[in-house]
This record gives C-alpha cells, structure tokens and sequence, in this order.
C-alpha cells in the first residue's frame, strides 16, 4: 500500500509557484478520492508511487497557475468561447484522426499537448520557439525512443491536439486516472456521483486564459465525453458534437491493449480482467448517455461519423461533418486536410497487434454484449 499524502502534494505545488488559490474547492473532493483509492487499490509500484505523486503535483501547479492568471487578467473571463466543437466516441473510434483533420482547419484551434499542463503565460504567435514547446518535443522524442510500443497505440506529438480530459484532470474529474490506474472507489463515484460540471468550468477558464493571444475556434477530442454531455451543454451552450464510431470487436480489443501498456507504468501487479471489466463497464455507460442525450436534445444533436466510411473517404466525411452544423469546409481547409492524411500514414509509428482473448474476451461476447449498439449504427 503507497503513503501518498494530499497535503504534501499541495504543499509542493505551492512551493513550486508561490501561489496558494487554487480556485473552485470541489477539486479538493477528487483529488481526496484518487489518493485515497490510489494508496489502498492502485497497488502502485516502488517507480510508480512517485510518478502518481508527480502528476498530481503537475496537475496542481497548472492550476494554480491557471486560476492566478486568470485573477489578475478578468477580462479574459468576458471573452466568449464560441460554439466549441467536441469530438468524442469509444476509445479507438477515430477520434484522433478525426480531431487531427479538424486541426487542419486554419480556422480552429486545438488544445496542444504542450500548453495543456503548461499553460501560464499563455502562447503567443510564435509559440513554436516557447522554452515550454521545445522541452515537450524534447520530451516526447525521449518517449517516442524508450516507449515506442505506446506510441504505436496512440502518438501525440507536442504540438498534437491532446485530449482535453487533461483540463479536466486539473480539477480530479477525469476518466484518465481510471486509465492509468486499478482504482474501482474512484471510478465508482467518477462515474455515478461527481458533479461533472465543476471540471468544465475550470476547462473554460482555461482555454479564455490559453486563447488571449493566440485565437481561433476552440475544437477539442476526449474519447470519454459521452458520459457527460449534459454539463458539457450547460456550460457551453453552443457546443457542437460529433462522436464517432467503430465494430465494437476492434475497439475493445484496442483499448484494452493501450491500457496493458499504459499500467505497467505505475504497477508490477496488472490484471487483464480488470482491465477488460473497468472498460466494458464505462462503454456501457458512455452508451447509455448519449443515447439519453440524444433523446432529451433530438437525434441531429451529435453528428456521427462512421469509422470505415471515415478511412474510405476521410475528407468527405469532413465535409459532412461541417454540412451538419450548417458551415462549409473551405478550399483551403480541404487542401490542409490532405496534407495532414499524406503525412501521417496508418501505422507511421509502428504496428499496433493485440488479441482480446489475453483480457479473457472473445468476439462473441462483445457481439451479445454491444449487440443493440451495433444494430443501431450499422457496425
């Protein structure tokens, strides 16, 4: 069992900055849960309790810094965040190459992996020689080096659209640490008792913050976002949706895949089956809601993207996407769009080889189980 203290890790995030507000206390609830459940259930190994103690620490220190900014700029609290697009479906659904198309747009702005966690002063116009920027391509070459088979799964580089969950992150209120970590107390009250919206207020503070110098349409991925859309909506009340979706039989058997990659990480003690049931439980969910959604909104209130269609004719599916919101993908845009596609073959970081019978799955199973999920959307 790890001895992680909350205490101690605000301590160093305030010795870190000099700050001491960290805005909204509800944080403070999240944060206590994912310690707590961390140190009794993680089974967080003698490498892995540090690097837990680290990215809490991270995620402190940002906000800190994100809400002191925000404190002496209140102006950028007036500026709007205007009809943000959310792209979002079942892990390994398309989202990324959905949102790396979208990034294309000269027009849009994404959440980048380098600002995301860093984001104080926020990037200006050449952010591309920022100190912040070059030590997360430093840092991502190391990754792409020493970790390759994660990269193979799902690679971001510095400046990549990252998912915006790790806005959420920065307030305890996110799928990521069930992810990263065995943690069934925290995922238990994650999914069926957090107020999501805390976290989203939080993440609109700090795009106002993230846009003042640097403009454009926000457009942000995070796979998980079905489970919440509602306090996304209220937050956001012109956001746009677009989820996206894939043959449940790849799609389970690659999540679970990025999680066996992803644990070691932080624990000597994986167990496939947990993996597979912490995932099944969460897509069942994320399928519940936004169908709920759907319901309660009207059927045109997400615009689907089908994954095959999506490989077959990546830009036409873009033009159907923006058609959906009344909006028109512009020449420029396309070509952009092009030039992303032929840069970034499938499988430029290597081959991604998984089975889902090592989780104990068969297909079978995952045909009963999603079997309504699959008729519903033709997969």
């Amino acid at each position: 069992m790890a001895d992680i203290n909350v205490a101690t890790l605000q301590e160093q995030a305030v010795a870190a900055t000099g700050l001491h507000d960290f805005g909204d206390p509800y944080y403070l609830d999240g944060l206590t849960r994912l310690v707590a459940s961390a140190n009794a259930e993680a089974k967080l190994s003698e490498a892995g309790a540090p690097r837990f103690a680290g990215a809490m620490v991270g995620y402190l220190i940002n906000r800190l810094k994100v809400v002191d900014y925000a404190k002496l700029h209140p102006e950028l609290l007036a500026a709007p965040v205007e009809k943000p697009m959310f792209v979002f479906g079942l892990p390994r659904t398309g989202t990324t190459l959905t949102i790396n198309l979208l990034a294309s747009d000269p027009m849009r702005r994404t959440y980048m992996r380098w600002e995301s966690l860093n984001s104080v002063p926020p990037p200006s116009a050449n952010w591309r020689e920022d100190p912040r920027y070059l030590a997360e391509v430093e840092r991502m070459a190391m990754s792409l080096k020493y970790m390759p088979h994660i990269s193979a799964i799902h690679h971001e580089d510095a400046d990549s659209p990252s998912e915006c969950q790790f806005a959420m992150a920065q307030s305890f209120v996110a799928e990521v640490f069930d992810s990263q970590w065995q943690i069934p107390s925290y995922r238990k009250w994650f999914l069926h008792e957090a107020d999501y919206k805390p976290a989203f207020d939080y993440q609109k503070m700090q795009l106002q913050v993230l846009q003042a110098e640097l403009g454009g349409r926000w457009t942000l991925k995070n796979p998980w976002h079905p489970l919440y859309l509602p306090a996304i909506r209220e937050v956001y009340p012109d956001a746009q949706f677009v989820m996206t979706h894939r043959d449940p039989v790849a799609v389970v058997g690659s999540a679970c895949s990025l999680l066996r990659a992803v644990r070691p990480l932080y624990s000597d003690d994986v167990v496939m089956a947990e993996i597979a049931e912490a995932l099944l439980t969460t897509f069942d969910l994320m399928i519940e809601r936004s169908e709920a959604y759907r319901v309660a909104n009207g059927a045109d209130s997400i615009c689907d993207i089908d994954y095959k269609e999506q490989m077959a004719d990546p830009i036409g599916t873009m033009r159907r996407v923006y058609a959906h919101f009344g909006e028109e993908l512009s020449g420029e845009a396309a070509a952009a769009m092009q030039a992303t596609l032929d840069a970034n073959p499938q499988g430029k970081h290597g081959k991604h080889s998984y089975s889902l019978e090592e989780f104990g799955l068969s297909a079978d199973q995952i045909k009963e189980r999603f079997a309504g999920y699959i008729a519903q959307y033709g997969l």
